[in-house]
This record gives structure tokens, sequence and C-alpha cells, in this order.
């Protein structure tokens, strides 16, 4: 037998179980004078009884909000599924909106234009009240335009307002216009979002009226691992990187190459690739057939450097004894192979938790802010050793 599905109670069934007109029972659940207090207590009291919500497309068309904040994510689709980075970031997103009862809207979009193009579609229909905004981008179009429609948001990870380091090659190798003394390496000069531009928490906060930063010290993380391999005598180094087109990555390349040649380091590189296992496998092999092979690979992200890990089992070459391995993130995964995976590691979770909380303050009124999160510190494990005589 086919049951009718469950209606929802609305104002006119708590007007009339609390005796009250259909108005008075709207200036009671908005929090509007026009009522006594003895009556507001009832009908919420009532509302409570019957399990009444206020409808999100009501409150969005009366100006009140939509209780909802939006996350757009322009990366292959591909590449989300077993990355633990996103999971745990929005585990902690979603442990903020919940004590505010704010709902997380997300999407996937293949590129930054398609990003804008949904933002704008979610402020017309008032579908968010506010962003949080992922992988900032050199050029990065979207600060001025959530500034312009003044949607609140919070960018996740650090802008600099520079070009960054170059674009790779055609075979995804990296190049740049160069530092003086330094191959291969473009400066990343102090721009209004640059790191230490405006300092720690509690500094002047972005030059954009309606949009907070959260940002971890790509540079201090990369430059942790550098100097552990080169402690470890490593002279060739490979950076197995992410997306090109991110901030962060080119920043990361930047660091990479510039600790380098403080450390005369001549043999090192950086290739770029889309995040995934299958373009970490496949750069891993290119390099480990390559004429003078890397005795270190340092990948983006934890499902890169176990890919990297498999091949180099595959091939035949012994990690440490023969090639060192380091991921940039940490998860079970790094934890779980045998060698366990030397790891940047940082609690994502809370990571998150501080993006949402600087949202929410933004909601609230606050001003925008820009504040560094802890760098992630280099967890040594059994994957990186002494180089190779």
């Amino acid at each position: 037998m086919r049951r009718t599905p469950a209606r929802r109670p609305t104002m006119k069934d708590i007007a009339r179980r609390a005796g009250v007109s259909e108005s008075a029972v709207s200036f009671a659940l908005n929090g509007r004078p026009g009522v006594s207090e003895v009556t507001r207590a009832r009908v919420r009291r009532v509302a409570e009884q019957l399990g009444w919500q206020p409808s999100t497309a009501a409150r969005a068309l009366s100006g009140e909000g939509a209780a909802t904040v939006g996350l757009v994510l322009a990366r292959p689709a591909r590449t989300l599924g077993v990355e633990s980075f996103f999971l745990q970031l929005v585990s902690g997103v979603q442990e903020a909106l919940a004590v505010r009862r704010l709902g997380l809207l997300f999407q996937l979009v293949e590129d930054v234009d398609a990003e804008c193009a949904v933002h704008r579609r979610w402020w017309a229909e008032r579908r968010v009240d506010g962003l949080l905004v992922v992988d900032p981008r050199a050029d990065d179009p979207r600060p001025a335009l959530l500034d312009g429609l003044g949607l609140p948001a919070v960018v996740i990870g650090a802008l600099d307002g520079s070009d960054g380091p170059g674009v790779p090659d055609a075979a995804g190798v990296f190049t740049g216009p160069g530092v003086p003394g330094v191959p291969g390496v473009s400066g990343v000069p102090a721009g209004p979002y640059a790191p230490g531009a405006h300092g720690d928490e509690g500094a002047p906060g972005p030059p954009h009226g309606v949009i907070s930063n959260l940002w971890a010290d790509d540079t201090g993380a990369m430059t942790s691992i550098v100097g552990h391999l080169h402690e470890l005598g490593h002279h060739r180094i490979t950076h197995i990187a992410g997306l090109p087109e991110l901030a962060h990555t080119r920043r990361r390349m930047a660091c990479l190459r510039a600790e380098a040649a403080r450390r005369g380091l001549p043999d090192v590189t950086s290739v770029t690739t889309d995040y995934s296992d299958a373009q970490g496998a496949e750069a891993t092999r290119r390099l480990l057939t390559g004429e003078r092979p890397p005795t270190a690979l340092v990948y983006d992200n934890d499902v890169m450097a176990v890919a990297g890990l498999a091949v180099a089992a595959e091939r035949g070459v012994p990690v440490p004894d023969r090639l060192s391995i380091v991921a940039w993130d940490d998860s079970v995964l790094c934890r779980s192979t045998h060698p366990a995976l030397t790891s940047l590691t940082r609690d994502t979770v809370a990571f998150g938790r501080q993006a949402a909380e600087l949202l929410t303050a933004l909601l609230d009124g606050a001003p925008p802010r820009r504040v560094q999160a802890p760098t992630p510190h280099l967890a040594r494990r059994e994957s990186t050793g002494r180089a190779p005589a």
C-alpha cells in the first residue's frame, strides 16, 4: 500500500495550534516587534512541538539569507575520489557549519571560468550567504568578482598577486624567466597577499571588503623538505607537482629551486601533473628510466606518492636505499604503506573548521581578516634515507 508523504507543518498550522494570527506567528518566529514576549514564547514552543523549520527559499526571498554557504571546486573529478585532503577539509567545514545550522552547497566544475559563472548564478538566485574559495591562482579573477557582488567569502590558500614562476613546457617540466643565478625560476614579488605582507592573525586584512584569507606557509614547508633531503646527501631531487595554474604549486616550485640554489644542489627539477595517481605514476616511470634518475622524489599529494612507491617496487628500485620519497599531504595511506612515507602533516580538519569560522564571522558582520594557519611539519618516516653513493 502506497503511503502518503508526511506534510510539512506551516505557519498556518502553528497559528491554529497557538490560537494567534499568521502575522503574529511571522513576527514571533522572525524576531520582529509586534507581539508580546508571552505570545512569542508560546509560538516558538508550538513551532518546536510541530517540528517546523523555516523555508530556505522563503528566507532568501525575504532577504534573511539562505542559511547555506557554497563551495565550488574546479578540479578534475577523477582526482577527488581518493584524495584525503578535501575530504578532511570538508569534514572540518561541516563541523563548524553544523554548530550554526548552516548547510553546504557543493559543485564540481571544469575550470575557473565555470566556477565564476556558478558564483554569479548563486548570487543572483540568493542560493548562498557566503562562499569558501579554494585553489587560488595567479591573476585570480574570483576575489574581485566576489567583492563586486558583495558576497562574503574566505579564500583558503595564500594569494600573492604575482604571476608566479613561469609555466611548464609541453613535457610538463617547469620553466620560467628566471631569478638571477637560479635557472628556471622566477621571483614571487611581494604583493598585497604575499606571505608576510600582512603578517599573522590580527594583522591588516586583505584589500577586498568582503573577503578573508586563510593560508599556510607553502615556502616554509618546502624548505623543511629540501633541508631534510639535503641532510641525507641528496643532490638529484624531483618535485612531482600538481596543477601548474595554482598559486601554491608555483610557490612550491619556486621555493624548491631557490632552496636548491642556496644549498648548491644543481640537479633539481619540477614536473606538473593533475594530482591523479595515474599521472603521478607515469611521471615516476619517466623519471626512473632517465639517464640520471633522481635519488629523491617529492609528491604534491599522498595519492601520487603511494602510486610512485608502487612504481619503484615494480621497477625493482628499493625505497629508501636507492630512492627516497616524500609526500606533501599526510594520510592513512602514507602511514599504511611499507615503508611508511615521510610526509608533511597538519590538522586538515581543524584547517577546514577555521575557514568556516572565518566565514561565519564575516556573515555576522566582522571585518575581513588575513590569518596564517600553522605551517605543516615534516613527519620523518621510513621512506627517506641516505642518498646512494
